[in-house]
């Protein structure tokens, strides 16, 4: 399976609109977002574009293709406006025989990590920061933000296939990748 993940768009129109027409060149079975779709939250400044109603319309028009989970900005507003499920605070997905367990960030992340099993991979937005790598006997993996990138890195999101994560920005051009078998 191929899957896009995507988080943090944060109401913006602008890359809400770059990142589904990248999702349309990908091609991918899914989309997966990791939460903090529509509102920008106290910390973090309007992003560019700030339309929570029409990235309201634009995730809508694929609605059969997302999977998500909520973000710390989602509240049960959101899902009267939504046509898919967005409060869910985690997933679990077996994709290649590995267990991914996919999150926010606000709960469980890096220095709170779920129960795993070693080799389980560990996917979390919230931070807007890209990461690719391992923690102990797991995977952590994190897409960085589409609409609000933190520490110079650039928005993006990923790609997951083949036991691969390849952390791509909205250009599509390639940052970083990890094989879990590797």
């Amino acid at each position: 399976m191929k899957l896009m993940i995507a988080s943090d768009i944060h109401g913006s129109a602008f890359y809400c609109d770059k990142m589904l027409n990248t999702f349309a060149k990908e091609n991918p079975e899914r989309l997966l977002l990791l939460g903090d779709l529509l509102y920008h939250g106290p910390r973090n400044d309007l992003p560019k574009n700030y339309e929570p109603k029409k990235v309201i319309r634009m995730l809508n028009g694929i609605k059969d293709k997302i999977i998500c989970v909520r973000g710390n900005c989602e509240a049960e507003v959101d899902q009267m406006v939504l046509e898919f499920p967005v409060l869910s605070e985690s997933l679990l997905m077996f994709l290649d025989n590995r267990l991914i367990f996919a999150t926010h960030g606000h709960i469980y992340n890096k220095d709170k990590l779920p129960a795993l099993q070693p080799g389980d991979v560990f996917l979390q937005g919230h931070t807007h920061i890209p990461v690719l790598g391992k923690i102990g006997d797991n995977f952590f993996m994190n897409p960085g933000s589409v609409s609000i990138p933190k520490e110079n890195s650039e928005h993006s999101y990923m790609i997951y296939e083949n036991q691969s994560f390849t952390l791509k920005n909205l250009d599509g051009k390639i940052l970083s990748d990890f094989n879990l078998l590797s």
